[in-house]
């Protein structure tokens, strides 16, 4: 098996535009199953989706048959769980799907009883793995805290911000699956220094730290963020985002069979201390 399997297709351009550094917009359905196919070529085997991600899930549905293990997530709204769920099941065209997150952890805290809820469609066998996306770090403290047991969880980790590190080892004692989003900062990676928004402006320093080291070694910047997760040990899943399938099939075909110590080193000596800016929701405050 590859190393590459570690790849999770995050599919939020094919409900929505997303990203600060796409120009391209909402992925359009006829390059959607061709990034889906090239999946399939390459061993990739996990879709990342969510009811909130716009018609993410009925773009999905319309061809992905039995070939994908789906991940998708409740949020924040006024409909059951249930519902919800039955839904995601009718537009995706499955009767069970590989796991099933709480979207927003500040929803889980104001209902808790929704969990509740997830755990039952599990037991009904509808769902295989169970569990949270999270943001900060605080949020996984209240779950372990509370001995809150999930099966799967998902947050931010990449080169700049690797917040969760402490966390790995002690999830993988527990036997949660562990998968990561963020690997290239929602595209802030690839930026021209020269069109950063002024908000982002303090992380100048550290992204034109990354270019120099990127020339040095001649190392891409794909290439230098993705072997840094895809090779940490206690990650089983990254989840990235293409807006077509030159961009997958570019990422995969820079992953190679172990990390260089150089980047390992570079990524160990970088201390970024506007912390909040490694937070999306934090740009447009």
């Amino acid at each position: 098996m590859k190393i590459y399997n570690k790849l999770i297709l995050g599919t939020v351009q094919f409900g929505l535009k997303y990203g600060v550094n796409n120009v391209i917009g909402q992925v359009l359905p006829e390059e959607g199953k061709k990034i889906l196919s090239t999946c399939k070529e390459k061993g990739i085997s996990k879709l990342d989706t969510s009811a909130a991600y716009g018609n993410s899930e009925q773009v999905l549905g319309s061809f992905i048959g039995k070939d994908f293990d789906v991940i998708s997530k409740y949020p924040r709204c006024d409909h059951s769980v249930r519902n919800v769920f039955d839904a995601s099941l009718k537009y995706l065209g499955l009767n069970q799907i590989y796991g099933y997150l709480i979207h927003h952890f500040d929803f889980f805290r104001e209902s808790p009883s929704i969990w509740d809820e997830i755990s039952l469609l599990k037991e009904e066998k509808k769902i295989g793995k169970i569990g949270f996306s999270l943001y900060e770090t605080g949020e996984l403290d209240f779950l372990l805290d509370n001995n809150i047991q999930f099966d799967l969880i998902q947050f931010p980790y990449n080169i700049f911000d690797r917040t969760f590190e402490p966390y790995l080892r002690i999830l993988k004692d527990r036997n949660v699956e562990i998968h990561t989003r963020s690997v290239f900062l929602q595209g802030l990676f690839f930026m021209d220094l020269g069109s950063l928004p002024e908000k982002l402006l303090p992380l100048t320093t550290y992204l034109s730290e990354l270019k120099i080291f990127c020339r040095k070694w001649n190392f891409s910047v794909e290439e230098v963020a993705l072997n840094y997760a895809v090779h940490n040990e206690y990650i089983d899943g990254i989840l990235i985002g293409v807006d077509n399938s030159e961009q997958l099939i570019k990422n995969t075909d820079c992953i190679w069979d172990k990390c260089p110590s150089e980047i390992l080193d570079f990524v160990d000596l970088l201390n970024i201390n506007e912390k909040e800016l490694l937070h999306p929701k934090n740009w447009n405050q």
